[in-house]
């Protein structure tokens, strides 16, 4: 079992997962493009796990998209995603909020017919180290 850190970008949730992630998935899904804003949102899963927030709990709020059973959990103040707990007591944690570092590969892309248009051939994209000039 494995100790993970993590916080949102103001610092004011602070939380630890104690457990083994079962799963890392990059969806596509349209609900998940709308809430990262980007082309995929990147979860962790964990079936047998504790979530303890370490400070700020009371800025975490969660929104549930009526009628789905899509769910984020996010600090009221920075609006980072945040972990939260699915039906049935399965812990989603959000790759990006982690500050302990994760060896797991993603297990899979999953919901790829709602894969954005322009994500694609990103191989040949130009990288930089840092904002272009």
């Amino acid at each position: 079992m494995t100790d993970y850190y993590g916080t949102c970008l103001c610092g004011n949730a602070k939380f630890e997962v104690q457990g083994t992630f079962d799963g890392f998935y990059l969806c596509h899904c349209q609900h998940c493009q709308k809430d990262t804003g980007s082309a995929h949102a990147a979860n962790l899963f964990l079936k047998s796990a504790k979530l303890s927030w370490l400070a700020g709990s009371e800025s975490v709020t969660t929104f549930t998209l009526p009628g789905t059973r899509h769910t984020k959990s996010f600090c009221k103040f920075c609006g980072s995603a945040l972990p939260n707990i699915h039906e049935g007591g399965l812990l989603l944690v959000p790759a990006g909020c982690l500050d302990t570092a994760v060896s797991m590969s993603p297990t899979a892309h999953i919901f790829t017919s709602s894969k954005a248009v322009w994500d694609k051939d990103l191989d040949d994209v130009p990288e930089f180290d840092k904002l272009p000039e």
